[in-house]
């Protein structure tokens, strides 16, 4: 059943659970794990930052990102791989306006082996579900780097719609000027995007 309309978003740190992973509050005992399926350039190069530089740098990084959640800023995950045990990646729930009951799935990236195995499938399927039907959220929104051909390609996958493109939206990491193309769901257009990813999740 959808949310009553008066229900209000406030996304907390939670762990959501599929059958390929579990999405877990991101937290310092990740660190290992995440800077050992992080180093890799790849990863990051359409990312807000560079790859991590030593083993300090992960766990500086999800120092900040537990600020941010402290701050309501954001919630952030950390991707843990059901049959190991072993985190393969991150993701948060970014942007969040907690008034107009929207949000932004982003700050994604998983180990290079573990991408296009279906962790991003059901990593979004589990994020959206939570967002709209537990959260009454009415927009799920994401954006990638326009140069991320691969990232626009998986988004448009997911069912989202793509609105437009900020121009000059950010100087990205390594000096280029960052176009950031914008996507969403919106709570009407949930239900078949929830059928689309379960049909996806079934192969």
């Amino acid at each position: 059943m959808p949310p009553e309309s008066n229900t209000t978003l406030d996304p907390q740190p939670v762990t959501l659970t599929g059958k390929l992973v579990r999405m877990e509050p991101l937290g310092l005992e990740h660190a290992r794990d995440l800077y050992e399926v992080g180093m890799e350039d790849s990863i990051w190069r359409y990312l807000p930052r560079p790859a991590f530089a030593d083993f300090t740098d992960a766990e500086a990084w999800i120092s900040q990102c537990a600020t941010e959640m402290s701050q309501g800023e954001r919630v952030a995950f950390a991707v843990v791989h059901q049959e190991s045990g072993k985190a393969i990646g991150s993701t948060a729930y970014l942007d969040i306006d907690r008034l107009h009951r929207t949000l932004e799935i982003g700050m994604t990236w998983y180990g290079t082996a573990w991408q296009r195995h279906g962790v991003n499938t059901e990593c979004k399927y589990l994020l959206m579900s939570h967002a709209f039907e537990e959260q009454a959220a009415r927009r799920v929104s994401l954006k990638t780097d326009h140069r991320n051909e691969r990232s626009r390609r998986a988004i448009l996958r997911l069912g989202a719609v793509e609105e437009g493109t900020w121009r000059n939206h950010r100087i990205a990491w390594d000096g280029m000027d960052r176009h950031s193309v914008y996507f969403s769901v919106i709570d009407s257009e949930w239900p078949d995007v929830k059928r689309r990813l379960e049909g996806f999740m079934r192969r």
